[in-house]
């Protein structure tokens, strides 16, 4: 493994093995503190720049005083000033020639190398340099050329701009250091601070979690609406996820009640029945087919009630099974077995013109059912030979008993599981049938109402979208 893939497996251990809020402090400490050590080195050269480029705008003007003041016909090689002993002006010069045979008897002050020589014979432009004077203070020279075959150098001492360029140096390392500090507190406690509400949600769903109580929420932090963070907004959407499930999980638990009750009756029944059968030899044949009648009716009953709670355990239609039906057929051919079912009651079918040749997506055996329990509830609830009108329109199914309709106070309880209301209490039925009935139409994309019909009785409106 080459040293780069071990370096990048490394950091992935590391942010592995790391929470979120020290990643985050990490990464927000580096990316400021990477600004603050640009900034400051940036601004280090910067003013070295200008430092050294005042000293520099000095020694040109010294150089151009000193070839006015030297300059004559015939050529002076050699020192010319000062011996660069004071911080500031003068400046020290020489004239250097371009041949080393002119050079003078005496000694330079400043050093003189070949540079020197090509830029006294025009060969090199002018340029700066650092030197050290032989009083070991530092220096900065300047060579130009001084007229055809000579060049002058001039220097100044250096200090101030060492110097200055020291205590830059020094001073931006503390405000770089500072800055770096800074940024390591700015990380953490703006990963804190930006990391609370997620901490809260982690801290509600471990404790979700661990007491299996969906009743928590996400304390949110106050603001206007409407112009909440992301953070804020997830912790939102968390708490109507939580209240969701909590309706889910309410439910569910209502669900088993409900059912645990009503299974109670009859399978006490059955068993009664079962050991009374048991028993045929104590029995006369009439008692024998009364409990064998008692028996198969409280089977169907039972099968019938397990068969709803399945039913009523699905929320959604599968999605391979779905495909087009024409509602007025199938409406057709349910209020036609509705009719062999109840033959006490009269059924009476109305299709509009639009709704014969319309289709939607759909299950037919659960649209079947949905229609079938609408029709089983009416007929259950009409008088003897009472009358249960159907009619079907473009977008909505409609069927009206003329029975004693529904209470103001059982409208809100009509499509409740096992709700029944006082009046139908003595009937048979589960109390299934309905909330089976708009399931399924939710299930389609429907809406099912109930409502008290004008005249008596109930209708109940299915619409399509």
């Amino acid at each position: 493994m080459s040293a780069a893939r071990a370096r990048r497996a490394l950091g992935a251990r590391w942010r592995r093995r790391r929470p979120l809020r020290t990643r985050l402090a990490v990464a927000a400490s580096a990316a400021v503190a990477l600004v603050a050590i640009c900034v400051c080195t940036a601004s280090f050269f910067v003013l070295r720049y200008k430092l050294y480029q005042q000293l520099d705008q000095n020694l040109a003007q010294s150089a151009t005083l000193a070839a006015q003041q030297h300059r004559s016909e015939e050529r002076d090689y050699g020192v010319l000033a000062g011996e660069c002993r004071y911080l500031g002006a003068p400046a020290c010069a020489q004239v250097v020639p371009a041949a080393p045979a002119d050079d003078p008897g005496k000694p330079y002050l400043l050093p003189v190398n070949r540079s020197t020589r090509q830029v006294a014979a025009g060969e090199l432009a002018a340029y700066y340099s650092n030197f050290t004077l032989p009083n070991g203070k530092p220096g900065r020279m300047l060579t130009t050329s001084y007229g055809k075959g000579a060049a002058v150098q001039v220097a100044l001492r250096a200090d101030i701009a060492e110097r200055g360029v020291r205590q830059t140096a020094a001073i931006l390392s503390v405000v770089g250091g500072a800055g770096v500090l800074l940024s390591a507190l700015g990380g953490y406690w703006v990963s804190r601070t930006g990391l609370a509400p997620v901490a809260r949600l982690t801290a509600t769903a471990e404790r979700i979690a661990a007491t299996r109580d969906a009743r928590h929420r996400i304390e949110l932090p106050p603001g206007p609406p409407g112009r909440e963070d992301e953070v804020t907004r997830l912790a939102a959407t968390f708490n109507t996820m939580l209240a969701e499930l909590e309706e889910s999980v309410a439910a569910r638990r209502r669900l088993v009640a409900d059912a645990s009750h009503e299974l109670r009756t009859p399978l006490t029944a059955l068993r009664t029945n079962a050991e009374l059968l048991a028993r045929a030899d104590l029995l006369n044949e009439a008692q024998r087919d009364r409990a064998s009648g008692a028996l198969a009716r409280q089977l169907r009953e039972v099968t019938g009630l397990v068969n709803d709670l399945i039913e009523l355990a699905r929320d959604e239609e599968p999605r391979p099974l779905l495909e087009d039906v024409a509602p007025a057929p199938l409406v057709a051919h349910v209020v036609e077995a509705a009719r062999e079912h109840w033959p006490g009651v009269v059924f009476t079918l109305d299709v509009a013109p639009d709704a014969a040749g319309r289709t939607l997506p759909g299950v037919p055996a659960r649209l079947a059912r949905l229609v079938t329990n609408l029709l089983d509830n009416a007929a259950k609830f009409s008088p003897p030979g009472g009358l249960v009108e159907v009619s079907l329109s473009g977008r909505e199914l409609t069927v009206r008993d003329h029975g004693p309709g529904i209470a103001e106070e059982d409208l809100p309880h009509v499509f409740d599981r096992f709700y029944r209301a006082e009046k139908a209490r003595a009937l048979p039925g589960s109390g299934l049938g309905l909330a089976m009935a708009r399931q399924i139409a939710h299930a389609h994309g429907a809406e099912l109402h109930a409502e008290a019909a004008p005249g008596g009785g109930a209708r109940f409106r299915l619409t399509w979208p």
